[in-house]
């Protein structure tokens, strides 16, 4: 059975990983992180998507084994790249991409594949990480081994599109790479989607959230103006929604977060301003709207307040919600984070209600308490910023002092809705 290494054990590599065991491969999750490689051991996973029953089972079956041991990358048939690709000060970061490909180089061989997941600019998978597996290895991709780039497309906690039954990109550097690069995800996926080369592979992954960072950016923006010339936009999205063609429904909301839309598109935005010298001006407007909207929600935590004769400072605001996503753990790039260190600068006592967020993850200066109608009445404001369907909406209405809801679902005499 084909030997299969996965470089990055996090939110996309492990869901690859446990998928390739099943369909019959045998695995290794591959993470320097030595703790996470622990965890995943003794069967405890720390990604919704990946329960620890559906762990348990491929760690039983002994296709599947967690390592931080760079020796056990020697014999791999195929080898899959999932590492974070941050930005550090408005710059990708591709450290964890040139470690993971230089971890690989020495073990490469002939005939072998090597798939680049994680998301980047465009160009990355042959100007790269073909240069670094070739140095160490003096094979040459495409010719005596196998390169492609196949964009992840994870949206975790959603129960309707899956790893499995999303289509997935795929691309190799030569049309035989391609073949081997689609061979392996034919195997994982219902569906795969060829596309000619890396560099289409790479654009369209970042295409695809940069057209939801632009569109959320636009009802955001639309949703202050409406807010201040006393206009429903909720109801003006709804309408416009009836409309069967020609118009996408987006919704207004604290800000964005996870990987995808804080970070990708700055990556396409980087690349056209190094390669050509031009600015990228969408996304940087679309980044200027959507970093700004956490500090929006509370300057109208702010008015709400003063509307009341209270100031924020010694207030209590209750947060419901700390993750980036509904129903998710993942605390990445989360809007509540912003929204937290802005309420703590003005002086405010801030508690948080999120059963999905791990405390180890919570912002410091936040007491974490259970939703009750308690918390609820002693806080001045309750900020409603993710709608986990673990929230009690009626407890939420019927004993809170006043909700800002950033998301529309609840309905009250002391609802203001952003």
């Amino acid at each position: 059975m084909s030997k299969v290494i996965v470089v990055g054990q996090g939110y996309v590599g492990l869901p690859v990983a446990v998928r390739a065991a099943e369909a019959g491969f045998d695995v290794i999750g591959f993470d320097v992180d030595a703790t996470k490689v622990k965890r995943l051991a003794a069967g405890e996973s720390f990604i919704e998507d990946i329960d620890d029953d559906r762990l348990g089972a491929v760690l039983r079956s002994g296709r599947y084994r967690p390592s931080a041991d760079a020796s056990d990358l020697h014999g791999f048939d195929v080898a899959v790249i999932s590492v974070p690709t941050p930005l550090t000060e408005g710059v990708p970061d591709l450290t964890f991409i040139e470690s993971a490909a230089a971890s690989l180089a020495p073990f490469v061989s002939p005939g072998c594949t090597v798939i680049l997941e994680s998301t980047t600019y465009p160009g990355s998978t042959e100007e790269l990480v073909a240069p670094i597996l070739e140095a160490a290895s003096g094979l040459i991709p495409g010719q005596d081994f196998h390169l492609g780039y196949s964009p992840e497309r994870i949206d975790p906690g959603n129960q309707t599109w899956t790893f499995e039954t999303t289509p997935k990109i795929v691309s190799g550097v030569t049309p035989a790479s391609l073949d081997a690069v689609q061979g392996f995800f034919d195997q994982l996926v219902d569906t795969t989607v060829p596309v000619s080369g890396p560099k289409e592979a790479e654009l369209a992954k970042l295409l695809e959230n940069t057209f939801r960072h632009v569109n959320i950016a636009l009802v955001n923006e639309l949703a202050r103006f409406a807010n201040d010339l006393d206009i429903d936009i909720w109801e003006a999205i709804e309408a416009a929604d009836s409309k069967p063609f020609g118009f996408m429904k987006f919704t207004p909301g604290p800000g964005v977060g996870g990987h995808c839309l804080p970070i990708d598109p700055s990556y396409l935005s980087w690349r056209v301003r190094r390669s050509l010298g031009h600015t990228f001006r969408f996304v940087e407007l679309a980044n200027d709207v959507n970093e700004h909207m956490p500090s929006y929600v509370v300057e109208r935590v702010a008015a709400a307040l003063n509307e009341r004769r209270l100031a924020v400072r010694g207030q209590r605001v209750l947060l419901l919600g700390l993750s980036y996503k509904k129903n998710t753990g993942d605390p990445r790039e989360a809007p509540s984070r912003h929204i937290i260190k802005n309420l703590l600068q003005l002086g405010a006592e801030v508690h948080a209600v999120d059963p999905h967020v791990v405390a180890e993850q919570v912002p410091a200066g936040v007491q974490v308490v259970d939703l009750s109608a308690e918390e609820l009445a002693q806080a001045a404001i309750t900020i409603l910023v993710v709608d986990h369907d673990v929230f009690d909406t009626e407890l939420i209405v019927g004993s809170a002092q006043h909700v800002l809801d950033c998301r529309n679902v609840l309905e009250g005499p002391n609802v203001e809705v952003l």
